[in-house]
């Protein structure tokens, strides 16, 4: 064997390592590329029915709010009732107090600030 075929057969087989390794990362890179490929496929077929599942939570919640919101207005009108009551009540005794000649103390400023403007 000559010179020139040893040195022609080290660059050969240096050179099939190269193209190996260049092989080599050129599949890795393409199976990574697949699979986020894959990945994201996955997630466009997955996204409908999480659309929908979402869309069913949003309702649960949603349907609870209502009933959460509409037990809180039995509520302030209750609460609003009885006010009244205990306002009705109170100047009842406060004429009691004048019918007997005594002076009533001074209504409050934030009852009177309710009465006065609903606020």
């Amino acid at each position: 064997m000559s010179i020139w075929a040893g040195i022609v057969a080290a660059f050969g087989t240096v050179g099939m390592v190269v193209a190996g390794l260049f092989a080599a990362r050129a599949t890795t890179r393409a199976a990574a590329a697949t699979a986020e490929a894959t990945r994201a496929a996955a997630l466009a077929q997955a996204e409908p029915n999480q659309r929908e599942q979402d869309r069913a939570a949003f309702e649960a919640i949603k349907a609870e709010l209502k009933e959460d919101l509409a037990e809180t207005k039995a509520e302030v009108v209750r609460v609003r009732g009885v006010l009244w009551s205990i306002w009705g009540w109170a100047v009842s005794l406060r004429d009691q107090v004048v019918d007997l000649g005594g002076t009533p103390q001074q209504t409050p400023n934030d009852v009177e600030d309710y009465f006065r403007t609903g606020v």
